[in-house]
């Protein structure tokens, strides 16, 4: 290993748990954030996956994020009737997104790690001894190696590679919000999920009350640039409940007792670039490549790629050589997942008379499928003890 410090862009998911990690291996991190000052309360919510939970334990912040959240136990499938077509008994953590965000940095700062905030990416440039980082407020940051933690629509990525492949719209809207509901199912640790009329509809009920509920439907025209994020919650609200008038009791009453903060937000995924890394910049996360929310992978699969990344740049003498190793081991695994989360995005449609019919006949078998289909994903685990050879590269194809 000759790299000895790393300049991370974004404090989201991946940039925090990078950061540790790196630390473990020996290398200094410092993160640099656009934003002003933390949004802790900014987003919606996620299940975390048992496989980045796992990746937590391996640092010991596991309760840093778990205090934060809830358990989720399983998932229930219901019809636009309200009857249960199915459930998946994983267990997962339930947690607002901006928290999320909010537990890894407190464990990444009382580790010692770096953050700067109001440090908007702009350029890097490659010297002798490494890169060098200008900002949109006119400074500069000298590291060895440059890492991109800046999500789907990353900078980081478009300034290094112009000719990357811009995220893709899947067809699909997403809404969320919280609320406090007489008419919602107790806090049971099951998360309801319907196959609505004109959408689809999921929630939970955490202890304490609050319901955290959201809603998916198909939109085959991509809104503009940040017109569902400047759409009202009273726009939103009505909306959604003429959409969802004739489902099952209690769908429109979640909605209509949320009394403000429902947002909206168009879902893209995209596929791996053809490389995640050029010279002495690489990428991570959502920043290489990018999830649907559907199959609630995304931040594990953040989380992987920085205990995976952190190892390589242990292990291999060059941060070229480990970018490629990096790519090479991670990439089969997050394509397909990324596959699967459009594919049960697309299941998430609208459906006629006849076509509700048939899912309802097909979908428990369909649903008994998908629970086998997400051991491997779960039980997915890396050993940081493990050391990644020489021709991990070779080894990975």
């Amino acid at each position: 290993m000759n790299t000895r410090s790393a300049a991370l862009i974004g404090c989201g998911i991946a940039g925090p748990v990078l950061a540790l990690y790196l630390q473990k291996a020996g290398i200094e991190a410092v993160i640099y954030e656009g934003s002003p000052e933390p949004r802790d309360d900014a987003g919606a919510f996620l299940n975390l996956a048992p496989n980045g939970l796992a990746v937590l334990d391996t640092l010991g912040i596991r309760g840093d994020v778990e205090q934060y959240g809830s358990r989720t136990t399983s998932t229930a499938f219901l019809n636009h009737h309200g009857k249960k077509l199915g459930e998946n008994p994983a267990e997962t953590l339930l947690l607002k997104r901006g928290l999320l965000n909010k537990g890894l940095r407190e464990a990444a700062v009382r580790h010692g790690i770096r953050i700067e905030y109001g440090k908007f990416f702009e350029t890097v440039a490659e010297t002798d001894d490494g890169v060098l980082i200008r900002f949109a407020d006119g400074s500069t940051a000298e590291a060895d190696i440059l890492i991109g933690c800046d999500g789907i629509h990353s900078k980081t990525r478009y300034t290094v590679m112009p000719d990357a492949p811009h995220p893709e719209y899947t067809g699909v809207i997403g809404t969320a919000g919280y609320t406090r509901s007489r008419d919602a199912a107790p806090a049971d640790g099951v998360m309801r999920m319907s196959f609505c009329y004109k959408g689809f509809f999921g929630y939970q009920t955490i202890p304490g009350g609050e319901v955290y509920w959201f809603e998916n439907y198909h939109e085959p025209v991509e809104p503009g640039r940040g017109e569902t994020e400047r759409t009202p919650h009273d726009v939103w609200k009505k909306r959604l409940l003429e959409r969802h008038a004739k489902d099952h009791h209690p769908v429109s009453a979640i909605i209509d007792s949320t009394s403000d903060g429902i947002i909206g937000y168009p879902i893209y995924d995209m596929l791996t670039l053809p490389l995640w890394h050029r010279g002495k910049v690489c990428l991570v996360g959502d920043a290489a490549h990018a999830t649907s929310p559907h199959v609630g992978q995304g931040a594990s699969m953040a989380m992987e790629d920085a205990i995976v990344l952190a190892k390589c740049l242990r292990d291999l003498p060059t941060p070229q050589r480990a970018f490629a190793a990096f790519q090479a081991i991670r990439q089969d695994r997050v394509e397909k997942i990324i596959k699967e989360g459009r594919r049960t995005g697309n299941q998430k449609a609208a459906a006629n008379g006849l076509a509700r019919t048939v899912r309802d006949l097909v979908l428990p078998f369909f649903l008994k499928l998908g629970v086998k289909a997400t051991v491997p994903v779960y039980s997915y685990r890396v050993s940081w003890e493990e050391k990644v050879a020489e021709n991990a590269v070779a080894a990975a194809r």
